[in-house]
C-alpha cells in the first residue's frame, strides 16, 4: 500500500490548463474585498458588472414584436358532446356569467305629511326590468291631498343604457297626469353613483308644445348602524319659459331639501321618519299664491321605503 502511494507521488503532475489545444478559461475578476486565501480555494463569487446607465431595467423593456400566440379554436369537449349540447352549455354559460334578465320595484319614497287640515302625501318609485347593460324603466312620482284630487303625477318609460359600471344613459316618454296641464314629454337624461357615494339624476324634458324642462336630484345615504339610515336630498326643477296652463314659471321653478332617517326592519322594507323643506320661486310662486297656496314651507313626514 505504501509503495503504492510512492509510486503515484513520483509519477509527473498533469496541468491540464496547459494541455496543448486548450486555452484556459479567463477568470472573472473577484471581488476584491474576499481574502487570497478564500480566493485560492475559489470561495470568491465575481463582482457583477455595474449596470448600464442607458441600459433598460425592471418593467422599463422595449415593447415586442413578436406575434401573438394563436387562440384556441377547440375544447377538449368539443371531442366527446355533440354541438348541440355544446351550443346549449355556451348560452347558459353567458346567461349565468352576465347575460341574465333581472327586475326590481323600488318605492324611493311613500310618504304623508301630516298638516293642520290639509293632510298630504307622495310618491316617487320605478321598475326595471334587463340585464347589467340594456334595461325598460318604468317611473312615476306625484303628490296630493287626501280627500282631494291628486296634485301633480307624472309617469316614465324609459330605455336605460348602461354607460359604464356606475352611470346610465335614459330615453323615453313622459305623460303628466293630475290636476295640471297633461302634456307629453320626450325625455333623455344620466342617473349612476358619483365620486363618494352620491345618487345622482338628471333629466330633460321637452313638450308636444316645445316647452323645455329640467330636473336635477341627488341623495346620500349615510349608514349610522348597519340598519339606522340617514339620508339626505335635494330636488331642483327649472324651465325655459313660462308655463301658466301647468303653473310653472321660467328660470328655478322649486328647490327641495329634506332629511329622512329610516329603519330597516327588512332590506327590503323600511320606515323612516323626517322633515322635508320645499319652496317654488319666481313666476311658480305667483301661480301657487294666487290659487290660495303656500309658495313653500317645511313639513314633518311619515313614510316607508320598500323593494321587492
Amino acid at each position: 500500500m505504501i509503495g503504492a502511494m510512492l509510486l503515484l507521488a513520483a509519477l509527473p503532475q498533469h496541468d491540464m490548463q496547459a494541455m496543448p489545444g486548450m486555452a484556459a478559461p479567463k477568470r472573472a475578476a473577484a471581488d476584491p474585498s474576499c481574502p487570497p486565501e478564500h480566493e485560492a480555494m475559489g470561495h470568491c463569487t465575481p463582482r457583477a458588472a455595474p449596470p448600464k446607465e442607458d441600459a433598460p431595467a425592471g418593467t422599463d423593456q422595449p415593447a415586442g414584436d413578436a406575434a401573438p400566440p394563436p387562440a384556441p379554436t377547440d375544447r377538449a369537449a368539443d371531442r366527446f358532446y355533440d354541438p348541440a349540447a355544446m351550443a346549449a352549455a355556451d348560452r347558459a354559460m353567458r346567461r349565468e356569467h352576465g347575460g341574465m334578465a333581472f327586475r326590481q320595484i323600488l318605492f324611493n319614497l311613500a310618504e304623508v305629511a301630516p298638516r293642520a287640515g290639509r293632510d298630504t302625501y307622495r310618491w316617487d318609485g320605478e321598475g326595471w326590468f334587463g340585464g347589467d347593460i340594456n334595461r325598460l324603466v318604468v317611473r312615476s312620482e306625484g303628490e296630493g291631498t287626501f280627500g282631494g284630487r291628486v296634485g301633480t303625477a307624472e309617469v316614465q318609460a324609459l330605455y336605460a343604457r348602461g354607460l359604464d359600471p356606475y352611470w346610465n344613459l335614459q330615453a323615453g316618454l313622459r305623460q303628466d297626469l293630475g290636476s295640471g296641464a297633461r302634456r307629453t314629454y320626450a325625455v333623455i337624461g344620466v342617473e349612476g353613483l358619483a365620486p363618494y357615494w352620491f345618487d345622482v339624476e338628471g333629466a330633460l324634458f321637452l313638450s308636444d308644445r316645445g316647452d323645455l324642462l329640467g330636473r336635477v336630484e341627488g341623495w346620500y345615504d349615510q349608514r349610522l348602524t348597519q340598519r339606522l339610515i340617514l339620508q339626505p336630498r335635494v330636488e331642483f326643477n327649472l324651465a325655459a319659459q313660462d308655463m301658466p296652463a301647468s303653473r310653472i314659471g321660467a328660470g328655478l321653478s322649486s328647490a327641495e331639501a329634506g332629511l329622512r332617517l329610516r329603519y330597516e326592519i327588512a332590506r327590503e322594507f323600511a320606515p323612516y321618519v323626517g322633515v322635508n323643506w320645499e319652496r317654488r320661486t319666481g313666476a311658480t310662486a305667483r301661480y301657487a299664491r294666487a290659487r290660495g297656496e303656500e309658495a313653500g314651507g317645511a313639513a314633518l313626514v311619515l313614510g316607508v321605503r320598500a323593494w321587492f
